[in-house]
């Protein structure tokens, strides 16, 4: 099984370009950073603490996290797709992820998920902890100002009030968070292929990702 591993800060378009990466190779496409926000969101809604491991590693495991047909994240018995894809939520997951028992249940599900195709894996540890022996690793970056813009257009495009400046700072937040956690940073693997996107449109960003994966997936 082949697995390309898409990795990178918030507002890099992992999960865009690693969905349409996946329709173009014919792969599955597996979000792991939808699972944490998943995790963030139960525990939020059970006034759990989120830097509460032991309660929210129970939430995790018996919340029957699965992706449908479409790519639609249940959790809890329903559908989170939409509720997780907030700044709140981002924050959350951002916060539940660096609990070690959180990760190691939920690397576990992702490893074998992965184990039954060929897949497009994206979050941020994916080509440095969950598989790093991946044949196709792909770090996705922007400018913090491009990215806080792409996340502002997201998040207006569902009809939410957005103050840009506060989704930059939120999102530098993210990155120190992420950045400078001990479990799991978020970080560079070093054999990935780093690709700033800033200056790029997502077809051409989608056709660069595929070619790195066409070329080093090849035999």
């Amino acid at each position: 099984m082949t697995v390309v591993a898409v990795d990178g800060p918030v507002g890099s378009g992992k999960s865009t370009v690693a969905r349409r990466v996946a329709a173009c190779l014919g792969y599955v496409y597996l979000d792991t950073g939808a699972m944490y926000r998943a995790v963030g969101l139960l525990a939020t809604e059970a006034g759990v603490a989120l830097d509460d491991e032991e309660a929210v590693v129970t939430l995790a495991r018996s919340a029957g996290l699965h992706f449908d047909g479409d790519g639609r994240l249940f959790a809890g018995g329903r559908d989170v797709s939409d509720a997780i894809r907030t700044l709140e939520m981002g924050a959350a997951a951002s916060r539940v992820s660096a609990l070690p028992g959180v990760r190691e249940l939920l690397v576990e599900e992702q490893r074998r998920i992965a184990g039954s195709a060929d897949i497009v894996m994206e979050g941020r540890d994916i080509g440095t902890v969950v598989f790093p022996d991946a044949a196709v690793k792909v770090y996705l970056t922007a400018r913090p100002e491009v990215r806080a813009a792409r996340r502002a257009a997201e998040l207006r495009a569902k009809g939410d009030q957005v103050d840009e400046a506060q989704v930059l700072a939120a999102l530098l937040e993210r990155d120190r968070r992420d950045s400078t956690r001990a479990v799991a940073p978020l970080r560079r693997s070093a054999d990935a292929v780093e690709l700033d996107t800033s200056g790029m449109t997502l077809d051409e960003v989608v056709e660069a990702v595929a070619g790195i994966a066409r070329g080093r997936a090849a035999p």
